[in-house]
Parts: structure tokens; sequence; C-alpha cells
């Protein structure tokens, strides 16, 4: 698997509970992106620069993403990448979300570090409210009594 690439993982999960007769369903998305990267620094050619410019694409298209619920903006830029139109679901609504930021300690990678840490500080400002259970009637049975 290419570090130079997001990865996105969905599980979908049900659990019932054969007192109530209700189900509980929902999706635990996890999502490790590609880190960004300054084109003249790498000096990337070819592939790779198209690779580069399409990861710094989607990453810019999610800090949109991010400043605008920050600010709780009517219009929401979901569809700006196929990255953020994936994640919607994660950052809309119903959903909890937890963020990591890696950075390096080298002083030569301090600039990379201080907008990573920038990114981070505008995601831990968004609030997407309270989370509410995802609960039905389970499929074909009903409640006991």
């Amino acid at each position: 698997l290419s570090s130079r690439s997001h990865l996105v993982v969905a599980l979908e999960v049900e659990g019932s509970d054969e007192v109530s007769g209700l189900t509980s369903r929902g999706t635990l998305t996890l999502c490790d992106l590609a880190g960004s990267e300054r084109i003249s620094k790498t000096e990337a050619e070819g592939q790779r620069l198209v690779e580069a410019a399409a990861i710094n694409k989607s990453l810019t298209a999610l800090g949109q993403v991010f400043s605008a619920l920050k600010c709780n903006a009517l219009h929401i830029p979901f569809r700006n990448s196929k990255l953020t139109h994936l994640l919607q679901p994660c950052l809309s609504g119903d959903a909890k979300c937890c963020v990591f930021v890696n950075v390096s300690p080298d002083v030569k990678d301090a600039v990379e570090t201080l907008s990573t840490l920038q990114f981070g500080s505008t995601i831990r400002q968004v609030s997407l409210g309270r989370a509410t259970q995802n609960i039905v009637p389970a499929k074909n049975k009903t409640a006991k009594q």
C-alpha cells in the first residue's frame, strides 16, 4: 500500500437486543490521510507530482470543510473532493469524530509541523453537536413484554 494516498475503511456494525427487540446500527470510519508535500522541497516530477498535487488538493478541501463547520456556515463544501464527499456522513449530523495529527520533531520540518498544528487547532474548534443513537425495531420481531 502506498503512503502517497489516503486510506479509508468503513465498518458497518449492527447489534440486536434479544430482550427489547431493538437493533442498533452504526458505521465506524477510519481514515489515514496522506501527508501534504511542499512540491518545491520534494522536487517531485511526473506521476509523483500529479499524486502530490491531488493529495494537497484533497487536504485543502478537507481544511475548507473543517473551517466551514467551525463557523457553522450554511454551505459546507463536501463535494469539493472525493475525500470530503466520502467523509460527509462522518462530519455531519449524526457522528462523532476524533482526529490525530502527526508532526515531526526535526527542525528542518518546522514549517510543515506548524502547518499541521494549525490544521489540528482548526479541527479542535469544530463542534459536530450531539450524536443520536441509531436504534430501530428489529426486522420481523416484536418487543417482548
